[in-house]
């Protein structure tokens, strides 16, 4: 019997030494919570108010580019630095910025739950703060979106919806829910909709030679020209003779990217129905696809007319980037 309970001892005393000499990374997390684009800010009140807030409103709550109204990147939510406990801890993206402290910032991979990602921002003062948000703002904001798209990446997946018509016509293959429905179908062209209340978000995938994108003139221009016949032949106004073009007025932003080892360009702009009153956001992807000697477009555009429209060209981005060459 005295053995029994020796041994019971050990056991006991082994296994919660054990468990007491797990690392943090050891232990299992909770599931991170929160909307998506929704970002906690953890600073003293103080400091929020002051300088250093104001350059983190500038650099997180900075207008998104392609919106015909002004909208900000992020939600911004103040938590105090003494709040910061318990749920607090579980949304999925936060900054914690501290002050009185060598500058620097560390990125932090599910520390508190997961999946999750925080950056750890700290300065001397003000000055230092707002020195490192200008050095380093952007790649905190693709660090936080990153994390974004990968969360609206898995929500679209829990229904997703066939994409065998693109893998026929196209060899590629993109994660939709299954809310959109084939719209059109024609050769080398698919478009998709989904039908949201007083408007709709839509997708189109189509193909064009290269030589049309690569040659004399900005591609900016000619990826303009190109989606502009694309809308005119495809995409029809409520009346006769009116269709969907590019917004004339103002440029659309353009850059050069790498998209999943193939050189690309992501645009975002406006796009409008020629003679008459409609207009929203659209995001464009121009893949060289170079086996095929094509350029693959894949784009997206949101009408939701009087209404924010952040959230639905973000749903958009997340689609268009799960895109696949299965061929």
């Amino acid at each position: 019997m005295k053995k029994i309970i020796v041994g019971f001892l050990v056991v006991l005393f082994v296994g919660c030494q054990s468990k007491d000499n797990k690392s943090d990374s050891q232990i299992a997390k909770a599931n991170s919570s929160g909307n998506i684009n929704f970002l906690n800010v953890i600073m003293d009140t103080k400091d929020w108010n002051g300088a250093i807030g104001e350059n983190i409103r500038d650099v997180f709550a900075a207008e998104v580019d392609g919106l015909p109204q002004i909208e900000p990147l992020f939600n911004l939510n103040h938590l105090p630095t003494e709040t910061f406990s318990g749920f607090a801890k579980k949304n999925r993206i936060f900054i914690q910025v501290e002050t009185n402290k060598k500058q620097g910032y560390k990125v932090l991979e599910n520390p508190y739950a997961k999946p999750q990602n925080g950056i750890l921002i700290h300065g001397e003062n003000a000055s230092q703060i707002a020195n490192l948000l200008e050095e380093k703002g952007e790649d905190f904001i693709r660090e936080l979106k990153k994390t974004e798209i990968a969360e609206k990446s898995r929500r679209i997946k829990k229904s997703t919806q066939t994409p065998q018509p693109l893998i026929d016509q196209f060899g590629i293959s993109l994660s939709f829910p299954s809310a959109y429905r084939y719209a059109k179908e024609e050769e080398k062209f698919i478009w998709m909709r989904k039908d949201i209340p007083k408007g709709s978000l839509e997708l189109m995938v189509y193909q064009v030679p290269i030589e049309l994108v690569d040659n004399e003139n900005e591609p900016i221009v000619n990826l303009i020209k190109i989606r502009d016949s694309i809308g005119q032949k495809h995409i029809p106004g409520p009346r006769e003779g009116q269709f969907m073009i590019t917004e004339e007025a103002y440029m659309p932003f353009i850059k050069n990217l790498n998209f999943k080892g193939k050189p690309a360009y992501e645009v975002k702009g406006t796009w409008e129905v020629k003679d008459a009153f409609m207009a929203g956001p659209f995001l464009l992807y121009a893949i060289k696809d170079e086996a095929n000697q094509r350029y693959l477009i894949a784009e997206g555009f949101v009408f939701r007319p009087s209404k924010s429209k952040r959230d639905q060209i973000f749903e958009i981005e997340a689609i268009l980037k799960s895109l696949k060459f299965e061929q």
